[in-house]
């Protein structure tokens, strides 16, 4: 029925407690230190929901080093991959993890696999608009409303907002869907973990960027959206969610996301070229230490989302050669 979170069983098998990725920055995590020698161009491809941080980051890194330029271009998780291959890009922001065809196409032009390096978690939040009154809804339900098929088992699709659980006013409204389109990680991770591998609705306003469903949602009364939880604005509710029909809602938040109570919580990844023996390119390789830092880390936290405590990413900067 509904499947664990990836970042609560990443977490677990990285032998992390839960109360590890509570605090908002972990004051254990490194200051970030200008090396010399630094310069250049720097390109990033991919995620529209890592849109926002990898330009704050791009501020951050050219406080360091002012003659680095970072171009930063965000349609879409799925633009990543290739552009990493054909080598367009230094960075591949991604809201999901590569897929096996995409890692088999980067190891096909050069012989290893792009390195995935985690670089905050991420909130996928269901939003109402500001004056929908609604307390919370279900897994199942959100499924109810979104799928054509309710493959996480609630009886009857939703339609209206009464069908949704509200009354007197609210009752015959219609409801009003927005969603990513296709090339979204966010999609993918929005169909696989609220609509239980099920299909959307024909119905759903599918829109290019996560700002736009945001947008979509302030403007219309009866709307309805998701998108990750740094987009959320002042004319918005984010909707409490339960995994299971009947059960307990809770908030979108750091906590809740690192406990496992809150049902949508994932990893957002940034992929690079890292070469097995040789490394990484040093002005890759300084962006990343940043982004693993407190500065990075910082960044995170202004930006809506859930900061990567030091124990997590000393174990990440070790892995990715970042030390």
């Amino acid at each position: 029925m509904f499947k664990k979170t990836l970042i609560v069983s990443a977490i677990a098998a990285l032998g992390f407690t839960a109360t590890a990725v509570q605090a908002e920055v972990d004051p254990k995590l490194p200051e970030y230190q200008r090396v010399s020698g630094i310069s250049g161009n720097l390109t990033s491809i991919g995620s529209d929901t890592l849109n926002n941080l990898m330009t704050l980051w791009a501020e951050e890194f050219a406080k360091f080093y002012p003659n680095v330029n970072v171009q930063i271009q965000g349609a879409g998780t799925s633009t990543a991959p290739p552009a990493l291959v054909e080598g367009t890009s230094n960075f591949g922001p991604m809201s999901r993890p590569m897929r096996d065809s995409e890692q088999r196409a980067f190891e096909d032009r050069y012989g290893y696999p792009a390195t995935e390096v985690p670089v905050a978690v991420d909130m996928i939040a269901v939003y109402v608009n500001k004056d929908n009154p609604i307390e919370g809804l279900s897994i199942p339900q959100v499924d109810a409303i979104f799928s054509a098929n309710r493959a996480c088992g609630y009886n009857n699709d939703i339609r209206t907002w009464g069908q949704a659980g509200l009354s007197g006013g609210w009752r015959n409204r219609d409801i009003t869907i927005y969603g990513r389109n296709a090339v979204s990680g966010t999609y993918g991770y929005f169909r696989e973990n609220a609509l239980c591998g099920g299909d959307f609705k024909s119905t759903v306003n599918e829109q290019p960027g996560s700002s736009a469903v945001v947008r979509g949602v302030e403007q219309t009364i009866n709307g309805i959206g998701y998108s990750g939880i740094g987009y959320r604005t002042s004319g918005v509710r984010v909707v409490p969610l339960a995994k299971e029909h009947g059960g307990q809602h809770f908030e979108a938040n750091g906590e809740n996301a690192a406990s496992g109570d809150y049902p949508l919580a994932r990893f957002l990844y940034v992929y690079g070229n890292m070469h097995p023996n040789n490394g990484w390119n040093p002005l890759e390789r300084e962006f990343f230490k940043m982004v693993l830092s407190k500065q990075g880390q910082e960044v995170v936290h202004r930006d809506g989302y859930v900061t990567l405590p030091e124990v997590v990413a000393s174990r990440f900067r070790k892995e990715k050669k970042l030390d």
